[in-house]
């Protein structure tokens, strides 16, 4: 996701459009118990003989010094017709440096020059870079926390997520009701190629079996594209593609269940329109759909080679339910998959199935032929843990291997992981897997490489469990380098008398880079696999 990003992913007929820059520096911020504070106008003074310093006149600039970090925040769009490069202000939420020094860290704090943030002072080695939760272990001297986005780089959002919507939908497939995972039936997803839009149509009414039009204004919208709903502007030709999927046969497993899959069969790209989301007038979505050419394809897919690394993940964790999808990968983004325009095949398999799967599977494709596939398998597991609170709830704990890559590629073999779990996790010197309150609020984590693969960066996923929602919420993560065998964590991840459980995940991904670690997770090929611990609790 770095380096050159232009020569590979523009060439010589697209175009950079860059804008904005810089920002003032923010207030300096309260430390952290265990944390120094290095001043960056004083880090590098030092004493003189007492004696005058003798004017040698200007010197020529000989740009940051060697000790200098310069972090960055760089947002891509990716379009039809290019891509478009927006530099970020970082002085709202600055990021810091972390200096790990035995057990406690070092915080450098850093100010605004054009087009970032520069910390001087800091020693060779690596380093804590933080931003917002998450902490990134690099000892790269420029680091871009940018993101790659789908659509206009002008376009604007509303602030709302939802949107009712006016369906006027002819010749649809002969619609099926879903029955189960196995048995998906019909669905209908939107997604937009001008602006960041992906979602799952939800109708309010029964549809009966069979039927082949939708005229209502009983539905919504389930927006998953990780932003709020769009303006569409017509004169900026923005359209939007509605995909029909349909339930097709995938075979029987080894115990004669029917086994069914989902895939595009028909889809329309509406003409371009005007829209404003009001949290008031619905989302119109019209038009006369049409088959779409069919692709066919042979797989296997051996899913005892994920279900051998079980213990792995977890001592006690059981198989949940595998999945294969094909994903249209928008605007040809060069050796990456941006952004998310919904799934064109997704084949579930049943609960904790571990038999090699082998059939030839089908799926439409209405998009340009500009545009990429990818695509991903993966297979979850899961623990079911007693909540330490007295309470009496249990909650499930997970983990998963996956991968992604450029559907051809991931086809080409036998369908299996290609990077197991870390093994022998622990939490300062106890396996992870015991449940606990452990001794600090900075411990240390530490595991053994996987016997599969070998990975280019690990990241530890932390998440905290809200007794009044009774539900896990994300409370941070870091990453580190491939060769990384264990990671402190800073005063502050965890919170005082909390309960925690965690992922360490290795990721074997070639283009793996932590000078950009955002856009680095859409790197193609993609590969991850889980390791968890019981739930844990802090002082």
């Amino acid at each position: 996701m770095k380096r050159s990003r232009f020569s590979a992913v523009l060439g010589s007929a697209c175009v950079v459009w860059l804008v904005g820059c810089g920002g003032a520096p923010g207030p300096e911020q309260e430390l952290d118990d265990g944390q120094a504070n290095i001043d960056p106008g004083t880090e590098n003074a030092s004493p003189t003989d007492g004696g005058p310093t003798p004017d040698a006149g200007p010197t020529p600039d000989a740009g940051p010094p060697s000790d200098a970090v310069l972090v960055t925040d760089t947002t891509r769009f990716y379009t039809s017709v290019g891509i478009a490069e927006q530099v970020n202000d970082l002085s709202a939420n600055p990021p810091e440096i972390l200096v790990q020094q035995g057990s406690t860290f070092q915080l450098i704090l850093g100010s605004a020059v054009p087009g970032g943030w520069r910390f001087n002072g800091v020693p060779s080695g690596p380093f804590y870079l933080r931003t917002g939760a998450t902490h990134v272990i690099t000892d790269a001297r420029h680091v871009d926390l940018g993101r790659n986005r789908l659509g206009r780089m002008d376009a604007e959002y509303s602030n709302s997520y939802l949107t009712a919507l006016q369906l006027n939908l002819l010749n649809l497939a002969p619609w099926q009701n879903t029955w189960s995972s196995q048995q998906p039936g019909s669905s209908l997803q939107l997604t937009s190629g001008e602006v960041d839009l992906f979602g799952y149509v939800n109708v309010f009414d029964q549809i009966p079996d069979g039927q082949t039009t939708l005229l209502t204004n009983q539905a919504d919208l389930s927006l998953s594209s990780g932003y709020n709903l769009p303006t569409f502007d017509a004169s900026k030709g923005d359209r939007m593609y509605v995909n029909q999927l349909s339930q097709f046969s995938a075979g029987t497993a080894p115990d004669g269940t029917a086994l069914g899959y989902a895939a595009v069969e028909r889809s329309v790209q509406m003409g371009a329109f005007d829209y404003v989301p009001d949290g008031i007038t619905p989302l119109p979505v019209t038009g006369y759909l049409q088959p779409t050419p069919m692709r066919e394809f042979p797989i296997e897919w051996r899913l005892p080679a994920y279900t051998q690394f079980a213990t792995d993940v977890h001592p006690q964790a059981t198989g949940s339910t595998p999945l294969f999808e094909v994903l249209p990968n928008a605007h040809n983004t060069g050796g990456r998959w941006v952004g998310y325009s919904g799934e064109l095949l997704n084949l579930f398999l049943p609960r904790n199935a571990s038999f090699n799967f082998t059939s030839r599977l089908k799926f439409g494709n209405p998009f340009p032929s500009s545009w990429g596939l990818v695509g991903i398998h993966s297979y979850p597991f899961r623990v079911l843990s007693p909540v330490p609170d007295d309470s009496g709830v249990s909650m499930y704990l997970s983990g998963r291997l996956y991968s992604y890559d450029v559907f051809d590629n991931l086809i080409a073999g036998p369908v299996q992981p290609q990077v197991s779990p870390p093994r022998s996790l622990t939490i300062d010197g106890v396996p992870a897997n015991v449940q606990r309150e452990v001794g600090t609020n900075s411990p240390v984590l530490a595991w053994t490489p996987p016997t599969l693969g070998t990975p280019h960066a690990y990241r530890v996923t932390l998440y905290r469990y809200d007794a009044q929602l009774r539900f896990l919420m994300p409370a941070g993560s870091i990453y580190a380098p491939g060769s990384t065998t264990q990671v402190r964590l800073p005063p502050g991840t965890l919170q005082p008398d909390s309960i925690y459980y965690l992922r360490v995940a290795s990721i074997m991904s070639p283009g793996f880079d932590l000078s950009e670690p955002f856009t680095s997770l859409e790197k193609l090929p993609f590969h991850s696999a889980e390791a968890i611990s019981s739930f844990f609790t802090t002082p």
